[in-house]
């Protein structure tokens, strides 16, 4: 199982450290969004894309958050399904394992 959800959580991880990079060089969502596309090519990171983030003006400031859901296969009809989520604001949640 662990062979299987570390590089999820690898992934996870990449895309934390890509939204901070995006925030801090994007002056408008699109620029974010963009910036954010280009460290995800760089990352691997394939589960989603900057169209999929959740992108908020906070005063001068934007926000940055992103939630997926990763399905894991184990065997059979036996599956793992993790939430990930986060953001740049201070309260991100971490991952929910269901």
């Amino acid at each position: 199982i662990g062979m299987k959800v570390v590089p999820t959580v690898s992934e996870y991880f990449a895309i934390k450290k890509a939204i901070v990079i995006a925030k801090e060089s994007g002056k408008t969502v699109r620029d974010i969004q963009t910036s954010f596309d280009k460290q995800a090519s760089a990352s691997y990171i394939d589960s989603i894309s900057g169209k999929d983030l959740e992108i908020i003006r906070d005063g001068e400031n934007f926000e940055v958050s992103f939630a997926y859901e990763k399905k894991i296969s184990l065997m059979g009809p036996l599956s793992l399904v993790i939430d990930y989520r986060g953001g740049t604001a201070r309260k991100s949640s971490g991952s929910k394992i269901d």
